[in-house]
């Protein structure tokens, strides 16, 4: 099927009954596009496989770099109620990307991407597509290739950043693993973010073990810092690289 083009009209109309604290408050589509440049990515559901592994966590992983680019908002659209939503949201700890339950797919279908996923037991769902929104006007979609099961080619925070600014080079991904009360920890994250780093950090004891720490990286303290896929060490050897030559970040 030949989806609806909709570069240069308004988005669809909507109201969001969504679920804030103990509170029902309704959110609008005037709300949340009005005056603002806004990237939209739209997905099957929430918890599904691509989305929770790589769709949604690499739009929270850029946000700070789509808004150097001038980017107000990155929201997440898919045809789930409010609880479920917000439920993968906590999962997921986007708190960089705004999730938005299209529960009954009005906007879906106004935007002509409500298809069917009866044979996966989802009924209708979104197709999965990203788009830019300024002031309210779509400027710009990146509609996934019609193909069965499902494509994840070009909706993906990238290929979005990089049609904002086609010079845009990516940082090397970071992770930091750090225990509860540690300044050594701390300082580590602080150095990060003094430098614009964004980072996953993994909490020992919740995250994952000691065990874990040693199986990897030979070690027993905390933190233990990896940058573009190198164990660079504990907080001093994070300062040591971050002074170097050798730097990447």
């Amino acid at each position: 099927m030949a989806f609806k083009d909709m570069v240069g009209q308004k988005v669809p109309s909507v109201t969001f009954p969504t679920r804030q604290g103990d509170a029902w408050v309704n959110v609008t589509t005037d709300e949340l596009f009005n005056g603002k440049k806004v990237v939209l990515f739209s997905l099957p559901g929430a918890f599904t496989p691509t989305c929770s592994s790589t769709h949604l966590p690499r739009y929270n992983e850029l946000a700070c770099e789509f808004k150097k680019l001038g980017v107000d908002d990155i929201i997440c659209v898919s045809v789930n109620d409010t609880f479920v939503m917000n439920a993968w949201a906590a999962d997921q700890e986007c708190a960089n990307i705004t999730v938005l339950p299209d529960g009954n797919g009005e906007f879906t279908e106004g935007m002509g991407r409500l298809v069917g996923k009866e044979n996966l037991g989802f009924g209708k769902r979104s197709w999965r597509y990203s788009m830019l929104v300024e002031d309210g006007v779509i400027t710009k979609i990146f509609d996934e290739p019609e193909k069965d099961g499902d494509p994840f080619e070009v909706s993906d925070a990238d290929t979005m950043i990089k049609y904002l600014d086609p010079n845009w080079t990516d940082k090397p991904s970071v992770a930091i693993i750090t225990k509860p009360g540690c300044s050594h920890c701390a300082a580590a994250k602080k150095s990060l973010d003094e430098r614009g780093l964004t980072y996953e950090e993994i909490v020992l004891g919740r995250d994952a073990s000691m065990t874990a720490v040693r199986a990897i990286t030979g070690r027993e303290t905390a933190p233990q810092i990896f940058i573009g896929g190198k164990h660079i060490g504990g907080n001093d050897d994070l300062q040591a690289y971050l002074a170097s030559d050798n730097c990447a970040v």
